[in-house]
């Protein structure tokens, strides 16, 4: 029987959703959406299929006790931090060393820990077909999302229609990719969706760990070399001193751009349940509850004339009069006001508290 394993990518920042996203409390630990913060929602849909002892999560020193009081049901020596951030090629192939240890012909199922996914029964469906799939054949899977509307802020998967290669898998509602696309400007998009076979890139994968690592090794060759470095110190005292020096020389290169589109192993399997890459305060009012005006309102907001506003503010009362279309976040130590539609621009803020060292507010 295929062992299965989890591995959850958490070592961003999230710097679009400041004021409340900061280094030491990123997005992924905050209850963004729901009662859970980000990661739980995560974790704990994996642990319905994945037993807590095979749950990775990967992310940063500067998080990682966060996480581990967050997530106490997974082993802490499952927790693996890396001394910096390099994309998600080297994270899910650190990863992949640890689980090899364990059995190297399992599968991952490697998640962001930062996406909404609203119909979980149906996303595990997809998981158990994706699973299968990767066991019996070495591909590599990604979930593609059905599109509802042409979205600029999401890369793109294209696949084959029947006319396409011989698929073996198309039964199962699996299709061969034919291309990835980076994100798109409007007109594209448009172009993406009415062709029928484009998918919004959900970033999330599932393979066997021989399969992962042998692609690294053909596709990112000098990658695999590093990764082989830290391969030989697991489970010695210079473990640590090994990742460090790997993290050094290693660059930054995303698994999609360094793998996926150069491999002719890949498919994906489109999914719709209710997913969301949550990716700006934008995203956020968009898939939250809203009264009478439109409103999506954290905390006592007293409000007047005040139509289809984002206001956070749980700990200040805010009194608006006269407003339209704004995002509030009213935290402790800062204030974010800016128009519905630019949130995207957040990041621009946080780059340049960081230019100006004013890091007490990152």
């Amino acid at each position: 029987m295929t062992k299965v394993f989890g591995v959850v990518m958490a070592g961003g920042v999230g710097t679009r959703f400041w004021p409340r996203s900061r280094e030491k409390t990123p997005k992924q630990a905050l209850e963004i959406v729901g009662k859970e913060t980000m990661i739980q929602s995560t974790a704990g849909r994996l642990a319905r299929k994945i037993d807590p002892r095979n749950l990775f999560v990967i992310t940063n020193r500067m998080q990682r006790a966060l996480l581990a009081k967050q997530l106490p049901y997974i082993p802490q020596g499952n927790i693996i931090d890396e001394p910096v951030g390099r994309n998600t090629a080297p994270c899910i192939g650190l990863a992949a060393l640890h689980i090899r240890r364990i059995d190297p012909s399992a599968v991952m199922i490697v998640l962001p820990a930062d996406h909404v996914i609203q119909d979980d029964e149906k996303f595990l469906r997809i998981l158990d077909i994706a699973v299968e799939t990767a066991a019996e054949s070495g591909s590599l899977l990604t979930i593609g999302i059905q599109p509802r509307h042409p979205e600029t802020g999401y890369g793109y998967i294209q696949y084959f229609t029947e006319e396409g290669p011989h698929n073996p898998f198309t039964a199962r509602g699996v299709m061969k990719v034919k291309t990835f696309a980076e994100k798109p400007n409007l007109q594209t998009a448009q172009r993406f969706i009415a062709s029928g076979d484009f998918l919004w890139n959900s970033g999330m994968f599932i393979w066997r760990v021989d399969t992962i690592l042998e692609e690294i090794r053909r596709c990112l060759p000098e990658l695999h070399t590093e990764l082989m470095k830290i391969d030989q110190t697991i489970g010695t005292p210079h473990y640590a001193a090994a990742v460090e020096m790997a993290y050094g020389i290693i660059r930054s290169i995303s698994i999609d751009y360094g793998v996926m589109e150069k491999s002719d192993r890949v498919f994906c399997i489109p999914g719709d349940f209710g997913w969301s890459d949550i990716g700006s305060w934008d995203e956020v009012y968009r898939i939250s509850g809203k009264d009478t005006g439109g409103n999506t309102i954290t905390g006592t907001v007293i409000q007047k004339d005040t139509r289809n506003c984002f206001v956070y503010s749980p700990n200040k009362v805010v009194a608006t009069i006269g407003l339209e279309d704004l995002i509030i976040v009213n935290t402790d130590d800062a204030l974010l006001i800016c128009r519905r539609g630019q949130s995207q621009d957040v990041k621009e803020i946080a780059d340049y508290l960081k230019r100006k060292q004013m890091n007490e507010y990152l």
